[in-house]
């Protein structure tokens, strides 16, 4: 399950997504989280869903991949649709002794599952193509205005940055350890919640180690390289706004409008 989580995995492309200015990519996906929490009707979730393929095959990247980052969430989403199904009052769908189970209940359920399962899919799309480089220069430039109130968007920007791109990095090392643990006869599967919970405690332990281990380097790797900030910090690559954006920028619109004429005047079941 460990290997299955792609947030902050960076797919190789040269797709028009993958060339698209990452400030474009970040506002969008902001735009889409958004909305993905506005719509209420299945028919814009179904506009939704129609609309995140079309991106993942834009993207070139395979859909398999792109559903493996939905695996470590699934006993999340299970467990939150069933509190909705059990605890939601309404009319009665099905009773079985205490429990009731309510159509309101249901509707709930399936309208948060897909609102999950939308929210990492379209996440996940912009970290699947946008370096991490990218990603750091593209927020920093659409922060740049709080720096007159003193902000450090910079230092803000590198911290986000490197978060993002050490989760790949710390969860194969997970894997290690549990691997090397488990060939030492550590048993992480059976016992109950409590025994696997507090059969974790040796891999903690050699992570937090490791992290720290690899934070260091990178210090020292930064500092090595003359790194101070973002005073005086030049680029290789400007960006700038190009044609891919501007259809990417329009594309959206469309959509956008499809959506709203879904959800508010035409149709709403």
């Amino acid at each position: 399950m460990i290997k299955d989580i792609t947030l902050g995995q960076y797919f190789p492309g040269d797709s028009l997504i993958h060339r698209a200015d990452p400030r474009v990519k970040i506002i969008l996906t902001l735009v889409i989280m958004t909305n993905i929490f506005l719509i209420d009707s299945y028919l814009a979730f179904a506009a939704f869903a129609g609309f995140i393929v079309m991106a993942v095959f834009i993207g070139k990247i395979p859909f398999g991949y792109t559903l493996k980052g939905l695996k470590p969430i699934m006993p999340i989403i299970v467990f939150t649709a069933l509190i909705n199904i059990f605890t939601t009052p309404g009319i009665l769908f099905a009773g079985y002794g205490p429990v009731r189970i309510t159509y309101e209940g249901i509707d709930i359920a399936a309208k948060t599952s897909l609102r999950f399962v939308l929210l990492i899919m379209s996440s996940s799309i912009m970290t699947l193509t946008t370096t991490p480089i990218s990603l750091t220069d593209g927020l920093e430039r659409l922060l740049s205005p709080l720096k007159h109130l003193k902000v450090p968007v910079h230092e803000f920007s590198m911290m986000m940055t490197v978060a993002l791109r050490f989760i790949p990095t710390l969860l194969e090392e997970t894997d290690k350890i549990m691997k090397a643990q488990a060939s030492r006869g550590a048993d992480f599967d059976t016992g109950s919640m409590f025994e696997r919970a507090k059969s974790f405690i040796p891999v903690l332990i050699p992570l937090f180690v490791s992290a720290f281990r690899r934070a260091d380097d990178l210090a020292l790797a930064m500092e090595a390289r003359c790194y101070r900030g973002g005073e005086g910090r030049t680029r290789m690559k400007q960006m700038k706004l190009s044609k891919v954006d501007y259809k990417i920028a329009l594309s959206f619109l469309l959509f956008e409008i499809v959506l709203i004429y879904v959800q508010y005047f035409k149709f709403h079941i």
